[in-house]
C-alpha cells in the first residue's frame, strides 16, 4: 500500500524524507523503553558474552550477502556494501515482538538486546566510514572520537540522572504529566546529545533508559510512553514502502528473493551454533536465531548514504530495501507464530 501511495507509485505522497525523519522518532523511543527494562549489571554481562557471536556472525552475513551480489554481476563495491547490510538484525523487530514483562523470557530478551546493541556499535563505524567519505574529511581521530565516546556518553548520562534528573523526578512526582514531559526531554535530549558526539541517537535514547533502569519510576515511565512510540514506529514502516522504486522490481526480483532466503536461513542457523557456544538451552539458541533473521533498519540507512555519494547505484539500492521489506515481513510471521510475542495469534504464546 505503501508502495502504491509513494512517489514511484500513484505519487500522493512526494516527501518520504520527512516522514522517515518523524518516523526516526519512533525508533528513538523504542531504545529508551528497552533501556527501562534492562538492569546495567545484567547487561553488561550479556555484552560481554555476545561479543564472540556478533562479530563472527557479522562476517558471516556479510560474506553471504557478497558473494551472491558477485554472482548476479553487481560491482565490487555493490557487492561490498550488499554484504554489509546483510550483517544487521532489525532492532524494531527483534525487540517490539519480545516478550519483556515474563520473568522466564528476561535472558533470552537481554541476549537479543545485546547482539542487538553489539550490531548498532559496528553499524555506527561503518556510518561513520560512509559520512567521512561523503565530506571527504576522513581521519584517524575522528575513528578514534567515536570509539571513547561512547563510555563519556555514558558517564554523562549517570551523573545527570543521580545528581539531577532523580531529584527533579522526586520534587514532582504527584504530577503525572509532568514526568511524561522529563521523560520525553530526557530521551530525545541525549539522542540529540549521542549524535552530536559521533553515535546515533538510538545508542543515546537506550542509554538514557538504561541510566533510568533502577529508578522506581521506571515503569511508570515505561508504560506512559509505548502508545507514543507505537505511532512513530507505525510511520517508520510506512516510509520504507513509501520510498521503495517500484520501476526496478523486475530487475532485483531475483536476487532479492534469493538473499532474503538465505538471510532466513543462514541467521538461525549461524546464532544457533554460534550460541550453542555461550547458552546451555538449544531452544533458546534458535530462539534468538529466530528473532534476529532479517536485516536492519540500519542496512536501509547505509543503502540510502551509500547511494548518496555514487558508491552504489539505484539497482544495488532497491534490492538492499526489497530485501529489508521481504525478511522483515518472513521473519515477523515465523516469529510470531513460532514464540511468544505481544501480538501471537494463538493464546498459548501471546505475552506482553
Amino acid at each position: 500500500m505503501e508502495a502504491i501511495l509513494g512517489p514511484f507509485g500513484f505519487g500522493f505522497i512526494t516527501n518520504t524524507g520527512l516522514l522517515t525523519d518523524i518516523s526516526k522518532i519512533g525508533i528513538i523511543f523504542l531504545l529508551f523503553l528497552l533501556g527501562l527494562d534492562m538492569q546495567p549489571k545484567n547487561m553488561m554481562l550479556m555484552l560481554r558474552k555476545a561479543t564472540f557471536v556478533a562479530l563472527l556472525s557479522s562476517g558471516i552475513f556479510a560474506a553471504t550477502g557478497y558473494l551472491l551480489a558477485q554472482a548476479f554481476g553487481f560491482t565490487q563495491a555493490e557487492s561490498f556494501v550488499i554484504g554489509i547490510a546483510m550483517m544487521f538484525s532489525s532492532t524494531i523487530i527483534g525487540i517490539k515482538l519480545l516478550p519483556t514483562t515474563v520473568l522466564h523470557h528476561r535472558y533470552t530478551g537481554e541476549l537479543v538486546v545485546g547482539l542487538l546493541l553489539l550490531q548498532d556499535l559496528i553499524a555506527i563505524f561503518v556510518l561513520l566510514v560512509l559520512y567521512t567519505n561523503e565530506t571527504g574529511e576522513a581521519s584517524v581521530s575522528q575513528y578514534l572520537w567515536a570509539v571513547v565516546s561512547l563510555p563519556v556518553l555514558v558517564g554523562v548520562a549517570v551523573v545527570f540522572v543521580k545528581y539531577v534528573l532523580l531529584s527533579l523526578i522526586q520534587r514532582f512526582d504527584r504530577f503525572q504529566e509532568y514526568i511524561f514531559l522529563i521523560a520525553i526531554g530526557w530521551c530525545l535530549g541525549l539522542a540529540e546529545l549521542a549524535e552530536f558526539m559521533g553515535l546515533s541517537s538510538e545508542i543515546g535514547a537506550f542509554i538514557a533508559g538504561i541510566a533510568l533502569a533502577t529508578s522506581p519510576i521506571a515503569q511508570f515511565i515505561a508504560i506512559s510512553l509505548k502508545p507514543l512510540r507505537d505511532f512513530f514506529l507505525i510511520l517508520f514502516f510506512f516510509s520504507i514502502g513509501a520510498g521503495f522504486n517500484l520501476g526496478l522490481v523486475s530487475e532485483i526480483v531475483v536476487p532479492a528473493v534469493l538473499l532474503a532466503i538465505l538471510v532466513l536461513v543462514i541467521k538461525p542457523v549461524t546464532f544457533r551454533v554460534l550460541l550453542a557456544k555461550i547458552s546451555d538451552s538449544n531452544k533458546l539458541a534458535w530462539e534468538v536465531g529466530f528473532r534476529l533473521g532479517q536485516i536492519s533498519e540500519f542496512s536501509l540507512l547505509i543503502a540510502y548514504i551509500a547511494t548518496s555519494i555514487a558508491l552504489i547505484g539505484e539497482r544495488a539500492s532497491v534490492l538492499i530495501q526489497a530485501t529489508a521489506i521481504l525478511t522483515f515481513l518472513a521473519s515477523s510471521y515465523l516469529v510470531v507464530f513460532r514464540y511468544p510475542t505481544p501480538i501471537a495469534v494463538s493464546d498459548e504464546l501471546r505475552r506482553d
